[in-house]
């Protein structure tokens, strides 16, 4: 029973922080030294895409602070402020005063068989020239910048969108169908997915407790542990910079022929930037060596990726013995499309948020959640099983592999419940949370990080910077 005056949300949101702090298998007497404030709906929406951010932060932080208190035996308290953090899960940043642009213009939802949507609706992510130009020439179009959304529009009215996401898949483009939650819960997938737990956690090799770096009282919790960032997407560069903004020394390592998203200035901050391509031999041997003296590697490539390089979980393992790796899947581990090429858009179409969010709204296409949210509480999730999985590594020893999807966070956020009225709730304003510093890509206005840590507080003590700024070395 809620007692007098205590906030409507303040149970539905310490039970999801108990969930997320359960799935990393930690102790709860730990959860006390967690406030969460705000009510909900903090954004238009009928889900409780406020809990799950603010939820999903304060468990990555109090995480953070655990390992600092293993470390030094200083113990925090923090406290998330549900608005802000959902705010802070909403990609909001300026360059010189401006909104970068953040979508391709042909990323979009689109009708098939008609204007109606009479064979479906399906979700195509156009952010990178090669998905791009891949679905454009599945739908018979050229490929470049010259094609519209009337042209796909038009396209797109001589398919079944069953039909283009399988033959989108097939060509290597990125594209989902449009799905109620009723059709994914029942898809081979989705039966997958369900079946996983919400922090897959496992050990991948023998290796005993590694020794961390010397913590001063006035450190923020994870100062001295190093962190590889092989990311380029928003949640695992969402998960990293959490780190980072903890203590951590975070190196994010890009392969300079792939090509990065605008946000890559947000998220970049507080991490070291370097470049290796994996292929050549002399990258491979700088990456080995900062590999060695790494705590945790970060990964959101698809799995085959980076085992044909070497360089898949028992291959660090063997490599790095106590290393700690993360990995980032769009669809899960397991299931028929545990391979496939997805983001949060296409994810939040596939799984079916955006035809329940249409239905909820009450009229009108379908409709996205009002952030990124799956992105965004997985790489906070992401950073959770980091910081659970160097406790376990420091009290068993061993090397551990942990992973996290997109679509079981999915999952999770169903599993809050909804918000009748949810739309009701104003559109965000960010300038109270915003802070301005300079960077390698001209003067940055972001959010301040809503995890508030109490005595270290959280920072980014280095400005972001451009792919390849920094050696591939640790300073």
């Amino acid at each position: 029973m809620k007692a007098a005056g205590e906030p409507v949300e303040a149970m539905p949101a310490q039970r999801a922080l108990r969930d997320l702090w359960s799935a990393a298998g930690l102790t709860a007497e730990e959860l006390v030294r967690a406030t969460l404030t705000g009510d909900e709906p903090a954004l238009p929406s009928s889900f409780r895409v406020g809990t799950a951010a603010q939820a999903s932060i304060a468990a990555a932080a109090l995480a953070a602070t655990e390992v600092g208190r293993q470390r030094n035996r200083v113990v925090q308290k923090l406290a998330v402020d549900k608005r802000h953090a959902a705010l802070e899960c909403c990609t909001w940043f300026r360059l010189d005063g401006t909104a970068p642009s953040i979508w391709d213009p042909l990323s979009a939802l689109y009708p098939c068989g008609g204007d109606d949507g009479a064979d479906g609706w399906v979700r195509i992510h156009a952010n990178f020239a090669h998905h791009r130009d891949t679905a454009l020439r599945v739908l018979g179009l050229p490929s470049g910048e010259s094609a519209t959304q009337a042209d796909v529009r038009r396209a797109l009215q001589h398919w079944r969108a069953l039909d283009f996401e399988q033959a989108a898949a097939e060509a290597g483009a990125v594209v989902a169908a449009l799905r109620r939650f009723d059709e994914w819960d029942a898809h081979p997938q989705g039966l997958a997915v369900a079946a996983l737990p919400l922090l897959q956690m496992e050990r991948i090799g023998d290796a005993p407790p590694r020794r961390w770096p010397a913590l001063a009282a006035a450190q923020r919790p994870l100062t001295g542990l190093r962190v590889l960032d092989l990311t380029r997407i928003l949640a695992g560069p969402v998960g990293t910079r959490a780190l980072a903004a903890y203590g951590a020394d975070v190196m994010l390592v890009n392969a300079p022929h792939l090509p990065n998203i605008s946000a890559i200035a947000d998220t970049s901050r507080g991490k070291l930037s370097a470049h290796a391509d994996l292929r050549q031999p002399a990258d491979r041997a700088a990456f080995d060596a900062v590999l060695r003296d790494a705590h945790v590697l970060v990964q959101a490539y698809r799995p085959q990726s980076l085992q044909a390089l070497g360089y898949g979980a028992t291959q660090l393992a063997a490599k790095s013995p106590g290393i700690v790796v993360v990995s980032l899947s769009a669809y899960g581990a397991a299931g028929p499309w545990a391979g496939r090429r997805g983001f949060d858009s296409l994810v939040q179409t596939a799984t079916g948020f955006n035809h329940a969010e249409a239905q909820a709204f009450g009229s009108g296409p379908p409709r996205a959640l009002p952030m990124q949210i799956l992105d965004h509480a997985s790489g906070y999730m992401i950073a959770l099983g980091a910081c659970a999985a160097l406790l376990r590594q420091q009290r068993d020893g061993g090397s551990w592999h942990v992973q996290v999807s997109l679509a079981r966070t999915g999952l999770w956020l169903r599993g809050l419940g909804r918000l009748p009225g949810g739309f009701a709730a104003p559109a965000g304003d960010f300038a109270p949370y915003a802070e301005i510093t300079a960077s390698g890509f001209g003067t940055l206005q972001a959010l301040r990080h809503a995890a508030v840590l109490s005595p270290t507080p959280a920072a980014w003590t280095r400005p972001s910077m451009p792919p390849g700024s920094h050696p591939l070395a640790w300073p």
